[in-house]
């Protein structure tokens, strides 16, 4: 790695005594962080991945990686972040632009980026993350197993939907792990009992990782698209937009030997990271220190800049609606749904997207 590889970074490694009194400790084995930029929203997002990354962990010595999808034929206009100083505010914080070609899903599946960009990234250890994700600790601290992967368990039962008379959840994930020869009683968490969705291995794609983005790209890409073209019967009634991805990723991570996550990665989604899906929700539902990492680096001066432009922002952060969105609920005694929190947020007129 150069030694002026972080040059740019060094205005925001004074901001580590204030927000991290603990120096962070090197990985056992490097790994990179690649999470999916293009215009619009995602660009803003990634600029807080990255400025909370490099706020949170400057010592960090992997690469933050964002994937790019490229003009082609399944975007109808340029889904390319502009050039411009929000592009250069990014490579100002370490990040490194990575295109990559959409064959399968484009802008009709835009998650689907996160799928295809996979096989694009050089292949080493990675940890995906959403591009909405505040990273609130050293990321440095985490020592996994790559070559078991696993993925984030914050998550609802959202998937399948059982029907009245249609095929339960048991029916419903065999024949997916079927499709594929993949082993379904050793995905069973059996505290659960049968039928509670629980005890079905499901995830939230917000993050998994593994050694190989080129091997687990690939078994991904093939997972889905065979979903999305030969479902299996049991799944005909089964909505598949937009749980495509987290249908597909337990089968991907069961057929390379992983599993639900175990004790050395309890920072994701805990002390180490934050996946907040809108800034209203950050604001409702995270941490103290989450809300402390956010509003730190978003006044920053290179950072508030552009971000003044993102309307979430521009509410949640600069006109302090985001503290009135917190006071409407207790931290310590939230709601079980995330349903309820949306709609408390609506009717008070703070819910933004």
């Amino acid at each position: 790695m150069p030694e002026n590889r972080w040059r740019h970074v060094l205005p925001v490694v004074a901001l580590h005594a204030a927000l991290s009194g603990v120096a962070p400790v090197p990985p056992a084995r490097p790994f990179n962080i690649a999470a999916v930029v293009q215009r619009g929203r995602l660009g803003y997002e990634a600029l807080l991945l990255a400025a909370s990354l490099r706020a949170t962990d400057p010592g960090f010595q992997g690469r933050l990686l964002l994937a790019e999808p490229q003009p082609g034929p399944l975007w109808p206009e340029d889904p390319r972040l502009p050039k411009g100083a929000l592009r250069d505010r990014l490579e100002e914080l370490g990040a490194e632009f990575v295109p990559f070609d959409s064959k399968v899903f484009g802008a009709a599946y835009a998650i689907g980026n996160k799928i295809e960009m996979l096989t694009a990234l050089p292949d080493e250890p990675f940890l995906f993350l959403d591009t909405d994700t505040l990273v609130t600790g050293p990321l440095s601290t985490l020592a996994p197993d790559f070559s078991r992967p696993s993925a984030s368990m914050k998550r609802e039962d959202t998937w399948p939907v059982i029907e009245l008379y249609g095929p339960g959840y048991a029916e419903t994930w065999a024949a997916l792990y079927d499709r594929f020869g993949l082993d379904f009683a050793g995905s069973l968490d059996l505290y659960w009992p049968d039928e509670h969705w629980q005890r079905y291995m499901y995830f939230n794609a917000g993050w998994f990782l593994h050694e190989s983005p080129q091997d687990f790209g690939r078994r991904f890409l093939d997972y889905a698209e065979t979903i999305h073209k030969d479902r299996p019967a049991a799944l005909v009634c089964q909505e598949l937009w937009p749980w495509l991805d987290q249908i597909a990723l337990p089968l991907v991570i069961a057929s390379f030997g992983g599993g639900r996550p175990e004790a050395d990665l309890a920072g994701l989604d805990g002390d180490l990271t934050l996946h907040y899906r809108t800034l209203p929700l950050l604001y409702a539902t995270g941490s103290d220190r989450a809300v402390e990492v956010l509003e730190t680096v978003a006044k920053e001066k290179e950072n508030r800049r552009l971000l003044r432009d993102w309307e979430q922002a521009k509410q949640m952060v600069y006109q302090n609606r985001g503290r009135k969105a917190r006071a409407l609920f207790d931290q310590s005694d939230l709601p079980r749904r995330e349903k309820v929190i949306r709609n408390t947020l609506r009717r008070e007129g703070l819910w933004l997207r």
